[in-house]
C-alpha cells in the first residue's frame, strides 16, 4: 500500500504523524511512504531522515494525497485539505467527528473510509487517545499555573504559593488519563487538588495512589456549583469517546468564580465541557468571559511535539501496519479494535455518537 504522510497544517501544529523510524518499519513490511517535504521540522526530524528510511518525499502536500492509497495524520483535515482528498481514500487520525458536523458531512460525501484514533477501543481503554491525554493533563496543570499570574490575566497567585501564604485550589473534572496528569502535575507545583469523577471505582484507584494534597469527590451539578466559587484553577478533561463532551461548567456557574480564576478545557476538541469555551490557539491561548481566564487550545499536545510524536507513534503505528497490511475491508473484518475507529466508510456514518450529534443516520 502507498501510506502518505503530510505536513499538518492547522494552526500551531507542528507533530507529524510518523517518525523515520516509523516510516522505515513501515517500508520494511512492504509498504511505500511518502512523505511531505518539511512534515517532520516541527518535530525535529529533517527530511534526510525520512529518505534515510527509505521514505519517498513529495514536494507538495497535494501530490502527497494525489499519490497515496491512505493518509496518516495528526489532527482532523481542515477545509483547505477537503478537495485533496481521492473518492473512497482511506484516512487515519484524529478526527472528533461529534464537535465537526462540516467534516463528517465531506468525509460521507466524498465516500472516504475515514478511521479515529480517538475511538479505537480496546477492552475499556482509548489506546491511542492516551497518550495524548497525558501530554495535555500535563501541560493543563502547567497552563493554569502560569495563567494565573497576573501578567497573564490571573489573580496572580502562585500555585504551590510560599511560607505562610494559602496554596492555589485545582478542581479537575474527570479521573481518567488526563484527569489523572493534571492532578498529579498540579499536586507537585505545590497546589491543593480535588479530582471530580462518576466513577467510584476509579475514584477508589485514584485516592490510592495519588499525593496527600489530591482529594476526590464523586462529582455532581450541585457539588460542581459548590466548588466553583473556591477554585483558583478549573481543569475539564471530561471524554464520552466519540461524542460531544458535556458541559458541566454554565455561563451563569462563571459569575460565581472569582475574577482572575483560570479555565483549562481539555475538552475542546470534543466541542469542551464549560458552556463558554470556544476553541483557541497556542498563538492566542486565552480569552477573558466574566473575569475568567479560559485556556481553549484545541492542539495542546502541539506545543510539545517532539515527546507528543514519539508516543504517538508508539501506539499508532501496529494499528497503521495492520491497516496497510489488510486494506480498510479488510480490518474491518479481522480487528475488533479497528471496527471501533471506524467513523465513515463509503458514505455510510459507522459512529452513532456521531450521528446523534448531527442528526445523520448512523449504522
Amino acid at each position: 500500500m502507498i501510506i502518505g504522510v503530510p505536513k499538518e497544517i492547522k494552526t500551531d501544529e507542528y507533530r507529524v504523524a510518523v517518525t523515520p523510524a516509523g516510516a522505515g518499519e513501515l517500508v520494511a513490511a512492504g509498504h511505500e511512504v511518502r512523505v511531505q517535504r518539511g512534515a517532520g521540522e516541527g518535530s525535529g526530524f529533517a527530511d534526510a531522515d525520512y529518505e534515510a528510511a527509505g521514505a519517498l518525499l513529495c514536494d507538495t502536500i497535494a501530490e502527497v494525497y494525489a499519490s497515496s492509497d491512505m493518509i496518516v495524520k495528526v489532527k482532523e483535515p481542515i477545509a483547505e485539505e477537503y478537495p485533496l482528498f481521492k473518492p473512497n481514500q482511506t484516512l487515519f487520525t484524529y478526527l472528533h467527528l461529534a464537535a465537526d458536523e462540516a467534516l463528517t458531512r465531506f468525509l460521507l460525501e466524498r465516500g472516504i473510509r475515514a478511521f479515529a484514533y480517538e475511538t479505537l477501543t480496546v477492552g475499556r481503554r482509548l489506546p491511542l487517545l492516551e497518550p495524548m491525554s497525558e501530554v495535555a493533563g500535563k501541560m493543563a496543570a502547567l497552563m493554569g499555573a502560569v495563567h494565573l499570574g497576573r501578567y497573564h490575566g490571573g489573580r496572580g497567585l502562585l500555585a504551590g504559593g510560599v511560607v505562610g501564604t494559602k496554596r492555589a485550589k485545582v478542581m479537575v473534572l474527570g479521573g481518567g488519563v488526563a484527569g489523572k496528569a493534571a492532578a498529579e502535575v498540579a499536586a507537585g507545583l505545590g497546589a491543593d487538588v480535588t479530582i471530580f469523577d462518576i466513577n467510584t471505582e476509579r475514584l477508589h484507584y485514584l485516592d490510592d495512589v495519588m499525593p496527600a494534597n489530591v482529594a476526590t469527590l464523586y462529582s455532581s451539578a450541585d457539588v460542581i456549583a459548590a466548588t466553583l466559587p473556591l477554585s483558583d484553577i478549573v481543569v475539564g478533561t471530561v471524554l464520552i469517546p466519540g461524542a460531544k463532551a458535556p458541559k458541566l461548567v454554565t455561563k451563569a456557574m462563571l459569575k460565581t468564580m472569582r475574577p482572575g480564576s483560570v479555565l483549562v478545557d481539555v475538552s475542546i476538541d470534543q466541542g469542551g465541557c464549560f458552556e463558554s469555551s470556544k476553541p483557541t490557539t497556542h498563538t492566542a491561548p486565552t480569552f477573558i468571559e466574566e473575569g475568567v481566564v479560559h485556556y481553549c487550545v484545541a492542539n495542546m499536545p502541539g506545543a510539545y511535539p517532539r515527546t507528543s510524536t514519539f508516543a504517538l507513534t508508539n501506539v499508532t503505528l501496529p494499528y497503521v501496519k495492520q491497516l496497510a497490511r489488510l486494506g480498510a475491508e479488510g480490518v474491518i473484518a479481522e480487528s475488533p479494535a479497528m471496527q471501533s475507529a471506524l467513523n465513515t466508510f463509503d458514505g455510510v456514518l459507522h459512529n452513532a455518537a456521531v450521528g446523534a450529534a448531527h442528526g445523520i443516520e448512523s449504522r
